[in-house]
């Protein structure tokens, strides 16, 4: 039997018109966004050397990331599950004498193993910003900041931002930091806030760790709730950076619903510090995700750095459809100079290749809304 050419993958799909001129206008809007705040664009290549792209923060991706042998050098390769491990690699390496701290914005196609439930692609654009080489909380607030406005002027409605702090669990059971099954079955634990099974593996710890676990809401009454708590030194060093960080989000974007989660670790895998995740009210999944992490490439000492990565396929979920565009047929043989004019008053023009005779019929079977004729625009019926 002879598959389909159309057939693709589990988990891949194509983009077609509208959606994917949508979306190149979205990603424009972003990075123009990210630039007007000084974050200097990078692209780095979609497959790496697997010792490279899987040290450091990327270590985290092994599972999701794809492999292959290149055939000119005969070693292994990995297509980036991520862009962040990229960024990292870049600022550590290529970029390593550039003044701190660095501000770097990307935008690019990921390939994973596999999707999930809320998102069954496997192959989706990323666009982000990374701030290397600075420990202030300013520079998580600014990630979180730009981020929310960016989605903002693109017209998310609903915007949430929930923080987690990835370090306090381990604070209160050092068990959790272990590479061990128990880690592993900890760590899913905590995510799917399973009592029973928290209590089984942790044993006298369980109960200040259930009381945390229930202390997830807004922010503000989270950190009370938390202060109030027996909590070890350790812990109550994790939960500062979230108290200075409140504050600050909040003078700058004081309408912005800030939840906490403490317990949370799923996705903040390579995560050392203060992380979030970026909701809109009404839809399923993240919009992005962020926060600290070590920046390091193998053979570099390494800096602490925090950003945000944004997930295109959810923004565009969370997006109005675009507006239909007024398409122009422009006759065969008219002049280019009128051809121009009219992209430059907003048109967007599609020229005839041969003369025809029924302008409106063949600008409606081309997909035009309008045709020039006689010095002027008139509307398809």
């Amino acid at each position: 039997m002879t598959e389909s050419a159309a057939l693709l993958p589990s988990g891949l799909r194509d983009t077609l018109p509208p959606e994917a001129e949508h979306e190149a206008e979205v990603t424009a809007h972003l990075l123009a966004s990210f630039r007007q705040n000084g974050y200097r664009q990078v692209s780095p290549p979609l497959v790496e050397f697997e010792a490279s792209l899987l040290t450091g923060p990327g270590a985290a991706m092994t599972d999701k990331t794809f492999r292959l042998v290149d055939p000119a050098s005969q070693r292994t390769l990995a297509v980036r599950a991520d862009m962040t491990p990229q960024i990292s690699r870049i600022a550590a390496t290529r970029l390593s004498r550039w003044p701190r701290p660095l501000r770097l914005s990307y935008n690019g196609t990921v390939l994973r193993v596999t999707g999930d439930q809320l998102r069954p692609d496997r192959q989706f654009r990323q666009a982000g910003i990374e701030i290397i080489g600075s420990d202030s909380v300013a520079a998580d607030a600014e990630a979180i900041v730009i981020s929310v406005e960016a989605l903002t002027d693109l017209g998310v409605a609903g915007l949430t931002v929930d923080l987690s702090l990835p370090l306090l669990a381990p604070a209160i059971v050092p068990a959790l930091t272990e590479r061990g099954a128990l880690s592993s079955e900890l760590r899913e634990a905590l995510n799917r806030k399973d009592q029973a099974s928290i209590q089984r593996l942790t044993g006298d710890a369980s109960p200040l760790l259930l009381a945390i676990m229930a202390t997830a809401g807004p922010a503000d009454e989270a950190l009370r709730q938390l202060h109030a708590l027996n909590l070890p030194a350790a812990a109550r060093e994790v939960l500062a950076p979230a108290e200075t960080l409140l504050p600050l989000l909040a003078a700058s974007l004081p309408d912005l619903e800030v939840t906490l989660d403490p317990v949370e670790h799923r996705g903040f895998e390579y995560h050392s510090g203060i992380s979030f995740s970026l909701f809109a009210r009404g839809l399923h999944g993240e919009l992005g995700r962020g926060g600290r992490y070590w920046a390091t490439a193998p053979g570099a000492a390494g800096e602490t750095a925090t950003g945000a990565t944004l997930y295109l396929d959810m923004v565009m979920r969370a997006l109005e459809p675009s507006p239909k565009t007024n398409r122009l047929f422009i006759p065969a043989g008219t002049p280019a100079d009128e051809r121009r004019q009219r992209q430059s008053e907003g048109w967007w023009t599609v020229a005839g290749l041969t003369s025809i005779g029924d302008l409106a019929s063949e600008a409606k079977r081309l997909g035009c809304n309008y045709y020039w004729r006689d010095g002027a625009a008139v509307a398809v019926t």
